[in-house]
């Protein structure tokens, strides 16, 4: 089963690397990963896909949770929760293609970033559904290049992310909000 599980870690070199080792030297995989920094600069936000049973699951999140520079594992299995994904794409784009290719990226609330004379650029962000019925749209036109950011995620409405901390930091209270 898939799940997206969002870290906030101390924003620190070789964070990223304990976290990865984790994962593979346990042989598990993960399919997407993002991090950027929080509001707080000391903090980054990790978004991590990974998959496997309940047991797999528990597994991984015990053994994030150990690791000293990981401040808060949240698995978004247990909540409502947002999640978009962008991708960049590159298509040919000649006279015949140029007019469809605009109804496709409008249709889809995309933009057109960069444009050349054999190609479109074009960014595209929501659901994986809707990145999925893009590119099989998009698809027969030739599709040069493609990149993607995997999914991040927040929980819906009031409900965040909060930092509960193994000891103080910087003066912050035990639960304040981050985001």
């Amino acid at each position: 089963m898939r799940h997206i599980i969002s870290l906030l870690v101390e924003n620190e070199f070789g964070v990223l690397a304990r976290i990865a080792g984790l994962f593979s030297g346990r042989g598990f995989n993960i399919e997407s990963l993002c991090v950027a920094e929080s509001l707080d600069p000391t903090v980054s936000i990790m978004t991590i896909v990974t998959s496997g049973n309940e047991a797999i699951i528990e597994q991984i999140l015990k053994q994030l949770n150990k690791l000293i520079n990981v401040i808060k594992v949240t698995d978004f299995k247990e909540m409502d929760y947002v999640s978009r994904e962008m991708i960049l794409i590159k298509v040919n784009a000649n006279e015949k293609t140029r007019e469809e290719i605009l109804r496709m990226v409008e249709i889809f609330r995309g933009t057109i970033i960069d444009v050349s004379p054999q190609t479109y650029t074009i960014m595209i962000t929501g659901n994986e559904d809707k990145l999925k019925a893009f590119l099989t749209l998009i698809k027969p036109l030739g599709i040069k290049e493609l990149v993607r950011t995997g999914p991040v995620a927040m929980p819906r409405g009031n409900k965040t992310i909060k930092i509960k901390e193994k000891e103080p930091k910087g003066g912050k209270e035990d639960g304040e909000d981050l985001l």
